[in-house]
């Protein structure tokens, strides 16, 4: 009898469909295929991607800036894109799409545990141990807030910076070195370029894609980083709910208020101020909302109406005034997660 494929990851993605348009999928990785939804309690996939003779991208470039995409390219020469909602989400996926397609290849199963050691570039720099070093609080490289032609560039820095933070932790020998490692870490993402100078190298119109120079910023995904010129109050206001520090993000499934019906949106928490923006996973980098969770109330929803399209893993936001949120989880685990993280925000941001 034959054995049914091992599920290895499943969760929400966005997919690029016909007419470059994006949609939010149900993804879910077998040992020897991908299989995406429309919902998640679909029975029958949408379609199927198999694994064998594929070629995986971690990082593509060619979206402008629609980041974390990563593309699957059939034995077929067929290209598929995904995107994630966050940096270390693409990463994972990517690893375990790689890791199945090398198990098909070698006709061995699939397994998390390997004692294989993990590839690494030619100069023994792995990075994405690199990456997060970076992003160390105490050891890393420090967001800061730069003037540059009348604008205000928040949570940013120089390019300098980052070859100088290379050198001074011995990850390169010199400046050469460090501007070479600095563009690869740029080519794959770890790095976002900020203002014209930084974007027209990125593009290709510089001898290296990232600049060792005072005058190029960049910052790192999901940092919080914003531009600010001549504003109104208003938009002061506005830009002080991003001030926080991003703690956790992700897709989760929204019931409407108006329709009740229900849509996959990204959620992106921030400490201080605490704030859960939410956004279209498919389109718009701005947010659809904003539910600001200073003195609100978070809980599990067990006892939901029959008649609703969903359920399990659902959990209820109350704000301060009193505004309802049911919210749904791809999992009981990360339903924990979810309600752990905004009740810490709520109770330390303002």
């Amino acid at each position: 009898m034959e054995r049914e494929p091992q599920k290895i990851r499943e969760g929400y993605l966005v997919k690029k469909a016909m007419f470059n348009k994006w949609k939010p999928m149900w993804v879910t990785l077998l040992e020897d295929g991908i299989e995406f939804y429309k919902k998640k309690n679909d029975n029958s996939p949408k379609g199927m991607i198999p694994l064998k003779g594929t070629v995986i991208s971690n990082h593509c470039q060619e979206f402008g800036k629609r980041m974390f995409v990563f593309k699957l390219t059939t034995a077929k020469l067929q290209d598929h894109y995904f995107q994630a909602s966050h940096h270390e989400e693409r990463d994972a996926w990517v690893k375990d799409f790689k890791k199945a397609s090398t198990c098909i290849e070698n006709g061995q199963r699939f397994s998390r545990k390997s004692t294989r050691k993990s590839i690494r570039l030619p100069d023994t720099i792995n990075l994405s141990q690199l990456y997060h070093s970076m992003r160390d609080p105490d050891k890393g490289i420090k967001d800061l807030k730069l003037e540059k032609d009348k604008k205000v560039f928040n949570h940013c820095f120089t390019g300098t910076c980052v070859v100088d933070w290379l050198i001074a932790n011995r990850s390169v020998r010199n400046r050469q070195e460090g501007l070479m490692l600095a563009s690869a870490l740029l080519n794959e993402g770890h790095l976002q370029p900020a203002g014209d100078i930084s974007k027209n190298a990125a593009q290709g119109l510089a001898e290296t894609t990232l600049l060792d120079s005072s005058d190029a910023l960049y910052y790192f995904p999901d940092s919080g980083f914003f531009c600010e010129e001549n504003s109104s109050d208003d938009d002061a206001l506005f830009k002080e709910e991003f001030r926080g520090n991003v703690i956790k993000q992700g897709c989760l499934l929204k019931q409407g208020h108006r329709r009740k019906n229900w849509k996959v949106r990204k959620f992106v928490l921030r400490d201080d101020p605490a704030y859960l923006h939410y956004y279209d996973p498919a389109s718009g980098e701005d947010p659809l909302g904003a539910i600001h969770l200073r003195g609100c109330v978070v809980t599990a929803v067990e006892d939901f109406s029959k008649k609703q399209e969903v359920e399990g893993n659902l959990f209820e936001i109350i704000t301060a005034s009193e505004i309802h949120y049911i919210l749904q989880a791809a999992s009981s685990a990360e339903r924990t997660e979810w309600i752990k993280a905004i009740q810490t925000a709520s109770k330390i941001g303002k």
